[in-house]
C-alpha cells in the first residue's frame, strides 16, 4: 500500500524497531513525524536522516515520555501513530524510575495527545511478549501461548522481572485508556528482536547475541522467543494499514533455548570462540509454542531464526561491536 500523501508519527524513532518502521514508512511514501529525546545527539538522528526519502518526508521532533503534552505537536495532523518509545534494559537500580514510569506514563502521555487530535485514526502500540507469557501458567513444549494470555503483574513483581512488569502495566493501561477515549488501537507483541541494526548504538536484544560471541564463558539457562526486526517493523505497518486488524498480535518465529542459539552460531561461524556450557547444572528451561495465526493474518511470513542470527552477527561485525578476541 502506498503512503503517499499520508502523515504518520513514530515515537522513540531512534530505537531499534522504530528505525526500521521509519525506513519502511518512508519507502512506502509516507511523510513521517519522528520523535527523539535529544535532537542534538547525532547517534539518535543521523541514521534516520540518511534513510531514503528522509530529506523530503522525515520531520524530527524532540519529545519526552514523562513530559505531559510534549507529543501534542508530533501527533498533530497525523493519521496514524506508532508508539514504540519505551526503555528496554535488564540492569536497573530503580525499576520505577528507569522502566515503569517511562513505559506507563509515557504510553498514557502519547495516547493523551492522540485523544486530543481528530486526525488520528489508529494507534499501533509496540508492546512485547513480555506482556503476554508471564502469568505463572506452565510453559512446556505442548503449551501454545496466544494473544488471549496476559502477564500477571504480581508474578512479575515476585520474580523481580521489572522490564516484563513495565510492558505488562503499560499495555494494560493503554487498553483501558483507548477504550475510555474511543481510540482505535492495535498492539504488536514481539519476542526478542534480532536482525540488522540501523542505529549506531547497541540495543539490548542484539547484545544477547553479541555476548555469546564476545568471550562469554557460559550461556544462559533460558528459553526465549526470537523474531526478525524487519518482520516486526512490517507487522506494525500492516497493523496500521489493514482496516480489519484489532487487538494484539504476537510475533515469534521460534522459541529457542540459548543452547540452540549457540548451536546455530557454531554452525554458521565454526571459527568463533563460543561458550560450551550452560551457566548452571539445572535442567534446561523448556521451550513452548506461540501461536502464529494472528501474525499470519498480517501477511507475515517469518524470516527463519538461522537467517536472523546471521544478519545480526554480520551487522554487529559491520558496526565493529566485536572484541578482537572473538574472531
Amino acid at each position: 500500500m502506498s503512503g503517499a500523501g499520508k502523515t504518520v508519527c513514530v515515537t522513540g524513532a531512534s530505537g531499534y524497531i522504530a528505525s526500521w518502521i521509519v525506513k519502511f514508512l518512508l519507502r512506502s511514501g509516507y511523510t513521517v513525524k519522528a520523535s527523539v529525546r535529544d535532537l542534538n545527539d547525532p547517534k539518535k538522528i543521523e541514521h534516520l536522516l540518511a534513510l531514503d526519502g528522509a530529506k523530503e518526508r522525515l520531520h524530527m521532533f524532540k519529545a519526552n515520555l514523562l513530559e505531559e503534552g510534549s507529543f501534542d505537536a508530533v501527533v498533530d495532523g497525523c493519521a496514524g501513530v506508532f508508539h514504540t518509545a519505551s526503555p528496554f534494559y535488564h540492569a536497573v537500580s530503580d525499576p520505577e524510575a528507569e522502566l515503569i514510569n517511562p513505559a506507563v506514563k509515557g504510553t498514557l502521555n502519547v495516547l493523551g495527545s492522540c485523544a486530543k487530535t481528530a486526525s488520528v485514526n489508529r494507534v499501533v502500540l509496540t508492546s512485547s511478549v513480555a506482556a503476554v507469557a508471564y502469568n505463572g501458567r506452565p510453559r512446556t513444549p505442548d503449551v501454545v501461548v496466544d494473544e488471549t494470555w496476559f502477564s500477571d503483574p504480581e508474578v512479575c513483581k515476585a520474580s523481580k522481572m521489572w522490564y516484563v512488569l513495565s510492558k505488562t502495566l503499560a499495555e494494560d493501561a493503554a487498553w483501558k485508556f483507548a477504550k475510555e477515549k474511543g481510540i482505535d488501537m492495535v498492539a504488536i507483541n514481539p519476542a526478542m528482536v534480532i536482525g540488522p541494526l540501523l542505529q549506531p548504538t547497541l540495543n539490548t536484544s542484539a547484545a544477547a547475541i553479541l555476548n555469546l560471541i564476545n568471550g562469554a564463558q557460559t550461556y544462559a539457562n533460558a528459553s526465549f522467543g526470537w523474531v526478525n526486526v524487519k518482520d516486526v517493523a512490517n507487522a506494525h505497518i500492516q497493523a496500521y494499514e489493514i482496516p480489519s486488524t484489532s487487538g494484539r498480535y504476537c510475533l515469534v518465529e521460534r522459541i529457542a533455548h540459548y543452547s540452540e542459539i549457540v548451536k546455530i552460531l557454531h554452525e554458521l561461524y565454526p571459527a568463533y570462540q563460543l561458550p560450551e556450557k550452560c551457566e548452571d547444572d539445572k535442567p534446561f528451561v523448556p521451550i513452548y509454542q506461540v501461536s502464529k495465526d494472528k501474525a499470519k493474518s498480517l501477511g507475515i511470513e517469518f524470516i527463519p531464526l538461522e537467517e536472523s542470527i546471521k544478519e545480526t552477527v554480520e551487522s554487529l561485525k559491520e558496526k565493529k561491536f566485536f572484541s578482537s578476541s572473538a574472531l
